[in-house]
């Protein structure tokens, strides 16, 4: 099977290969993933990020096979026991497609927004694990055992640990594939690394008794450091986007005002059956659960847009119509501050955190989006990255890096106060007196 994609161009799969992707491409849980957004409402700042999950599946797929690729050009580095045998490739090249199974809608932020909403990751382990299940099927005529296989390797439990961490870790086919992706689809440049030369760069080192992928000689650091920074630029530019986080903010008004009237004993016309009984607390099923996607929930939007109830109707037709909020950011410098600023704002426009799931429907939020470019553990555990240089113990990757060594742990918070716009200057004007 040849796949034409705008990222990686010509993407084959070729053998065995070809007829394990065919079998789970075709299951109703993957083409379910047509229908979620990669994104979720980034759209609304990068009119060209429309693309799905399942490309960003596809595609985690496909590095997952040229790193493979790489790994058997170094597995004479390998004592017999930790080489990758044909079973252990193809579960890893499973839960490379499968690793975003249990998204719900606008990816992150349906569990985000919707109070009660499980973890994707519980659900992608639901989903692979249930027999009933397409996708289990699948996986179980390829290979007696693969689905329980492939969910361990998602959780990090495989017996090849080299193989979890290339699945889900600091530098995995996940990240590997959507900082390239959604800087295409976004139109922008921050994610861009040199994918080829990252591949090559990879060699074996063992730590402690266990053999982990690592980087080969200073010459494979630019790429590397190339990829962390290209994550660090995508979440502050794209992913922590003031209009993203700001529709965010609007879809969680709008689920609590649903989860408000399920819960009053009125849930709103067009609400879907899960969303209704995860706003009770009851248990989702499976079922109710993949009856999810995009398209349900923009229906359900423009249900609720007609609704009698005015909080649920001006949220829906806010988000139905681009209707965001404004942002106000603050300074990163002074957190002391920022709650007041948040008490502040809310005073001087006669509203606070009580009142938002009522009217008004929108209220002031103190909105910190915040994240770490580069995780590294203490010690020498195999997790992380390690370098390996001639005659030398294998490094940590921070410190052998000068610039993810001043990355290393530390978190990035972009803070901002988010309130409808027709509060914009009492708003600005309670914030420029707290920072005065």
């Amino acid at each position: 099977m040849i796949l034409r994609d705008p990222v990686h161009g010509l993407m084959a799969f070729d053998g065995a290969d070809d007829s394990l992707i065919s079998s789970l491409l075709r299951t109703r849980e993957v083409q379910r993933l047509r229908r979620v957004r990669q994104l979720g409402f980034t759209s609304f700042a990068f009119p060209g990020a429309e693309h799905s999950r399942f490309a960003h599946a596809v595609g985690a797929a496909y590095v997952m096979v040229r790193l493979q690729q790489r790994i058997r050009a170094r597995e004479t580095d390998l004592p017999p026991d930790a080489r990758m045998d044909h079973q252990a490739a193809h579960d890893a090249l499973s839960a490379a497609l499968l690793h975003d199974l249990g998204h719900g809608p606008f990816s992150h932020l349906f569990e985000d927004a919707m109070p009660g909403a499980r973890h994707h990751e519980t659900w992608t382990a639901e989903l692979i694990s249930d027999s009933g299940t397409e996708v289990h099927q699948a996986l179980e005529r390829s290979s007696r055992g693969r689905a329980e296989r492939v969910v361990d390797l998602l959780a990090g439990r495989a017996p090849l640990g080299y193989l979890s961490r290339a699945v889900s870790g600091v530098l995995d086919v996940d990240r590997a594939d959507y900082l390239l992706r959604d800087s295409h689809m976004t139109g922008v440049r921050y994610g861009l690394y040199d994918l080829d030369w990252l591949l090559q760069a990879f060699s074996f080192g063992n730590i402690d008794g266990e053999w982990v992928l690592a980087v080969e000689g200073r010459k494979g650091l630019p790429p590397v450091e190339a990829f962390f920074l290209g994550r660090n630029f995508m979440y502050q530019q794209v992913y922590h986007h003031k209009t993203t986080r700001a529709a965010e903010v609007l879809i969680r008004a709008l689920f609590r005002r649903v989860t408000h009237m399920v819960r009053d004993g009125r849930p709103p016309e067009a609400t879907p059956p899960a969303m209704r009984l995860a706003a009770r607390g009851d248990t989702v099923s499976v079922g109710a659960y993949l009856d999810l996607d995009d398209a349900v929930m923009l229906n359900a939007f423009a249900a609720w847009s007609r609704a009698a109830d005015s909080a649920l109707s001006e949220l829906a037709r806010r988000a139905q119509n681009r209707g965001l909020p404004k942002t106000i950011a603050l300074p990163r410098d002074q957190k002391h501050l920022w709650s007041k600023a948040l008490h502040a704002a809310q005073s001087a426009v006669g509203v606070d955190s009580t009142t938002l799931s009522t009217d008004p429907p929108l209220g002031v939020e103190l909105d910190v989006a915040t994240d770490v470019p580069f995780v590294e553990p203490e010690g020498r555990s195999p997790e992380g990255l390690w370098v390996l240089l001639r005659d030398l113990p294998a490094r940590r990757l921070g410190g052998e890096s000068f610039l993810l060594g001043e990355l290393r742990n530390k978190e990035i918070a972009r803070p901002r106060l988010i309130f409808p716009g027709e509060w914009r200057e009492p708003v600005a004007r309670a914030v420029r007196q707290v920072f005065a």
